[in-house]
């Protein structure tokens, strides 16, 4: 996308993954073009690959496109909250020494302000949370604050240590470095806190619903004298910490001279603190995917076979295309890629986002053939924009096709992704059983509870109309009400009363 004043640009922090047709997924890095930022949660954009779709807006931070040195500083430093220490708000030119104290002076001001919470948020939350047994089981406990007692006891040690490294009398010399690179494998606990996050913040907001855990919050924040922010303000933190070492190792690194005894030491850190970013992310994005996976699969109608959840954790992609059936005919499908299988679905014209289930490939025992335009003799058609599909161990063929080149060439850049998913899950072991478990059980409770309550509303029902006499009539106004509310007419049209 080319630059240009009047456009507005975001990189993206985290990894969208998304089975909603209307929103834009995109990975961690990934520059978009911001188009519509009325709403304050979901802002509408685009990718360089004309792809534009809906996005949560806390998933990107806007971009600062400043030529100057000194802002571009600034700009990187952005996303610091208002009231921790503004050192890095003031830098203008500024020699590389000063330059160097100011970065070390916001990193521990910085480390001091999270412990500080991480603390308020152990004593001043939990702490109570534990004395009320007839309002917080441990189990929902552990659901709303994750492992962030363990964070809070690493955090503290961390900044002990920080501290330790700190030179008063010349600053400049202080080896920040060494103390990151020494606890670079203890930051893997904030992996099971980012993957906890969602299911908290789910937890906690249906709490908020019920007047006394209101009460409850507000007071805790008082007793501990906490700033004015609500508890989901600070169990984000965490998630947030983590994703900015990276960014103050990069400053200091900008500021520290090759020959300064910690250079080196800075070096290996941020690389080692980039792997630890990336490595949450991923399992973030998992997470997330597989959740989205498993609820996405119960809205596909004549599901036959396996559920997906038992060999794919994740979306690679998906679109409409056309299959070339055994009879020559062409049929319009979506064709959904995850690692490990290619789920295929007809869309159910009168359901606005409703498929049915009509397939599935496994990946793992196909071969893609690249095919050129023109006649197949196989199936006696003519294509364009097409590949075929064939699984080995069936000895099955399919002939796909896409309506544009460009198209046609995502399809091809999606199946070796998914090759190279497989492999690098392989790798490193990943293999989230007890995650797809946790997820399956919470939507098969949730399920549970709904059918519950559907069938407790259909009971009452039907003895509300046995305790009403058989020359009974509903009063005029409720019979309209009732007819408005089933929406007989679905465009909006209205019908009139008979006489």
């Amino acid at each position: 996308m080319p630059e240009s004043e009047n456009r507005t640009y975001a990189e993206a922090l985290w990894d969208h993954i998304t089975m909603d047709q209307e929103e834009l997924p995109f990975r961690a890095g990934d520059l978009l073009e911001i188009i519509d930022m009325n709403d304050k949660d979901w802002w509408y954009g685009a990718l360089d690959d004309h792809q534009e779709g809906w996005l949560p807006a806390t998933f990107v931070r806007l971009r600062v496109n400043q030529d100057h040195f000194e802002e571009d500083f600034i700009g990187r430093f952005s996303e610091i909250p208002e009231h921790t220490s503004p050192n890095l708000r003031r830098i203008s030119m500024i020699n590389p020494d000063q330059g160097r104290i100011n970065v070390i002076n916001e990193i521990l001001q910085a480390e001091q302000d999270y412990v500080k919470h991480m603390k308020d948020v152990v004593e001043g939350y939990i702490r109570h949370a534990r004395k009320r047994v007839d309002m917080f089981t441990e189990e929902k406990i552990s659901v709303i604050f994750g492992n962030i007692e363990e964070i809070f006891k690493f955090s503290t040690q961390f900044l002990e240590t920080l501290e330790s490294a700190y030179c008063k009398e010349q600053p400049q010399q202080s080896e920040l470095g060494k103390c990151f690179l020494k606890y670079s494998k203890g930051f893997e606990i904030y992996s099971d806190y980012c993957n906890n996050h969602p299911s908290g913040s789910a937890e906690l907001k249906d709490l908020y619903r019920k007047q006394k855990y209101r009460h409850f919050f507000e007071a805790c924040r008082l007793l501990q004298e906490m700033i004015e922010i609500p508890l989901e303000g600070f169990l984000l933190n965490p998630v947030q910490k983590i994703c900015k070492y990276p960014l103050q190792l990069a400053e200091l690194l900008k500021y520290t001279p090759q020959t300064h005894p910690d250079y080196v030491n800075i070096q290996q850190a941020l690389e080692a603190m980039k792997k630890i970013a990336a490595l949450i992310n991923e399992r973030k994005r998992k997470m997330e995917s597989i959740e989205k996976l498993a609820r996405w699969q119960h809205t596909v109608e004549d599901w036959q076979g396996k559920d997906l959840l038992e060999r794919s954790s994740e979306l690679i992609y998906s679109s409409e295309i056309n299959k070339i059936n055994s009879a020559g005919w062409s049929q319009e499908r979506w064709f959904y890629l995850f690692d490990h299988q290619l789920v295929y679905c007809k869309k159910d014209l009168l359901k606005r986002n409703g498929f049915s289930y009509k397939g599935r490939i496994d990946t793992d025992e196909c071969d893609i053939i690249d095919i050129e335009d023109g006649k197949d003799v196989q199936y006696n058609v003519t294509v364009k924009n097409a590949w075929k599909i064939h699984e080995v161990d069936k000895d099955k063929w399919y002939l796909l096709y896409a309506k544009t080149p460009a198209e046609k060439q995502r399809w091809i850049k999606a199946f070796q992704k998914e090759r190279e998913r497989v492999r690098e899950d392989q790798e490193n072991n990943f293999m989230p059983d007890h995650w797809k478990n946790k997820i399956l059980n919470r939507i098969k409770a949730s399920q549970e509870k709904q059918n519950s309550r559907t069938q407790s509303e259909i009971q009452y029902k039907q003895e509300f109309i046995r305790g009403i006499p058989s020359h009974a009539t509903l009063p005029r106004s409720y019979s309209k009400k009732q007819s408005k509310r089933r929406g007989w007419f679905p465009f909006g049209g209205k019908q009139k009363a008979k006489s």
